[in-house]
């Protein structure tokens, strides 16, 4: 089985805030969706996180030459943050897809990458 991580770089973390208990389990449910779908065919969610708080975040940037610089705030040079993740288990690519479309429904944008073993 090949590794993967399932990723969610443009949910909106103010719409999370302002969503009802309701909004937030039609999300819940989503996700559990994925997780039946990936396992009818062999696969597995083992891992992920919700990434919540960007106001707690930090960023560290390497500076050649004058140490390390720690800011406050999650300050990729990204157009869109990450906001959580799955890590997941699956046979290929495409079964993987198949499975992922399902997020669609509660996240705007689903990005998957294989994840390396080292």
């Amino acid at each position: 089985m090949q590794r993967y991580v399932v990723m969610f770089p443009a949910d909106d973390e103010e719409e999370w805030a302002a969503g009802t208990e309701a909004d937030h389990q039609a999300t819940f449910d989503t996700d559990a969706e994925f997780a039946r779908l990936l396992a009818t065919s062999g696969g597995a969610v083992v891992g992920g996180a919700a990434l919540t708080h960007t106001s707690r975040a930090r960023t560290l940037r390497r500076r050649p030459g004058t140490g390390p610089l720690v800011v406050e705030g999650p300050f990729a040079e990204t157009t869109e943050q990450l906001s959580g993740f799955f890590l997941v288990t699956c046979r290929d690519d495409d079964t993987l897809v198949d499975a992922a479309q399902v997020l669609l429904r509660a996240h705007p944008v689903v990005e998957i990458r294989p994840v390396e073993d080292y």
